[in-house]
């Protein structure tokens, strides 16, 4: 059985405490591979390698470590096909998704900022004969990022391709239930001779590994993407520290859809945006609103759409749903799945646990669900469930639709189906989420911001926004 290792000063290194964690494949239920147990003592070694490393680079000039960060997503590129395989192992998605989304994102995240950082131009606001002010970007030190388990190598390189672009060093650590990727981002560093201790990967638990480098003197800034209750966490502990955070946690995402749509396309759109990776993406969509003079042929247009996805086997061929990530996780959505009947809904189409025969016997899957019946005010609208569940509700005017949008603690993401311009543009500004999407879905320019209001999180990430939060900006002053 394989062991992980962590990567320190570019090297793989076992935990300092020698003990291992089962890495468990979620599609046959199995234990497949094993990851370092790292705590805090593996962070102090990791902290002390960015440290000796930060110097050189952070001076190095930008082309050069621009050119690091390409090779880098050559070496991805690469490797893509075995990349692809080993995340839908180990995360249980589909193959087919893992190779055309979460690869092709994670090479394109570090083209995207070795890229980015040559065009990052400083500010300059004259002051008339009297002087000149200009603004530099520094580098902010050590840096800490976390990322959480549903598009591992995709978020895991989201976030430190910026960090590294700017000029800092980097301990991460990926979620422990999806470590394989980042693992072998390790190997490929050291494949293409990327400097020792400029990215440090620790494996591991987090309120070991995690706990310790929030809490970190010499680590300046943390970003972190994940669920609500642990983004509170972490804030509790670095802001007292005065540390910078980036947090992109939780959503509750709506989907409006409007009589005037292109219903057909309206149709596959939500399908895709409700249940795309098992409904494990912070963007997805979680209630569904149908004007009323169309709920009704929206319903089941969108249930027998549903009805068609193929549930199966990630790695064969014609799968479109795949395994939840986890057991735990896997009971936690079937759990909300029986709230939703106690609370009043009815389940249109799913439901349950699915029981495939074969190889995947044992693995974690759940039917694609729908639920109709259920007021804003329920637990099932509130609360973030990330799995392959939905509500649908009838709405009978536009403010009415924004009031529903509107109605949790969450402001991620929101998508509007409609074909009135005016309608769409007003729209956007009324609803209380840091991304709109209008008649599409994850549809991503890497240059704009991301990132939600409320209880979704803190700061931007994406473009400029990024090479702006893991830099400190310095005014300079000069009198002619």
């Amino acid at each position: 059985m394989e062991k992980l290792a962590n990567f320190i000063n570019g090297e793989l290194v076992p935990a300092q405490s020698g003990d291992y964690l089962d890495n468990v494949n979620p599609a046959i239920g199995q234990v497949y591979s094993l990851i370092p147990d790292s705590d805090a003592i593996d962070v102090e070694q990791a902290v002390a390698a960015a440290q000796k490393a930060l110097p050189q680079w952070s001076a190095m000039s930008i082309e050069e470590r621009a050119g690091h960060l390409a090779r880098l997503a050559d070496a991805i590129e690469a490797q893509a096909d075995e990349l692809a395989r080993l995340e839908s192992i180990d995360n249980g998605k589909p193959l087919a998704v893992a190779s055309a989304v979460d690869i092709p994102r994670g090479s394109a995240n570090l083209r995207f900022f070795s890229q980015a950082i040559t065009q990052y131009a400083s500010e300059s606001h004259s002051m008339g004969d009297e002087a000149v002010n200009y603004t530099l970007r520094d580098p902010i030190g050590i840096v800490g990022c976390i990322s959480p388990w549903n598009l591992p190598l995709y978020l895991f390189t989201w976030k430190i391709a910026p960090a590294l672009a700017a000029g800092n060093c980097v301990v991460a650590k990926p979620s422990e239930v999806t470590p394989m990727t980042a693992f072998w981002l390790a190997k490929l560093c050291q494949q293409v001779g990327f400097p020792k201790g400029v990215l440090n990967i620790l494996h591991g638990l987090g309120h070991k590994v995690g706990n310790a480098l929030v809490s970190h003197p010499k680590i300046k800034a943390i970003s972190f993407t994940g669920g609500t209750a642990t983004g509170a966490h972490i804030a509790s502990i670095a802001a007292p520290k005065f540390k910078k955070l980036s947090l992109e946690l939780g959503g509750k995402n709506p989907a409006l859809v409007f009589a005037d749509c292109d219903f057909d396309t309206t149709v596959s759109t939500v399908a895709r945006s409700s249940f795309a990776n098992q409904g494990q993406i912070c963007l997805c969509s979680s209630r569904i609103y149908v004007e009323r003079s169309i709920y009704e042929k929206f319903k089941t247009a969108l249930v027998a759409k549903v009805k068609e996805l193929v549930i199966g086997d990630p790695l064969e061929s014609g799968v479109h749903q795949g395994a939840v990530v986890s057991k735990p996780h896997m009971e936690k959505v079937l759990d909300y799945i029986s709230l939703a009947k106690e609370e009043g809904g009815t389940v249109l189409t799913g439901g349950s646990r699915k029981n495939l025969s074969g190889r995947c016997e044992q693995g974690y899957f759940i039917e694609p669900t729908i639920i109709e019946g259920l007021d804003i005010a329920a637990r099932t609208n509130q609360e973030e469930i990330f799995g392959p569940v939905v509500t649908i509700a009838a709405f009978d005017t536009d403010e009415q639709a924004v009031a529903l949008a509107n109605g949790t603690e969450y402001g991620l993401a929101a998508t509007l189906h409609s074909s009135n311009v005016k309608r769409c543009h007003g729209m956007a500004k009324q609803l209380d989420f840091g991304i709109v999407w209008v008649n599409t879905w994850l549809l991503r320019d890497l240059r704009t911001p991301f990132g939600g209001v409320k209880s979704s999180g803190v700061g931007r990430e994406g473009g400029f926004e990024a090479l702006k939060f893991f830099t400190e900006a310095k005014n300079v002053c000069i009198k002619y």
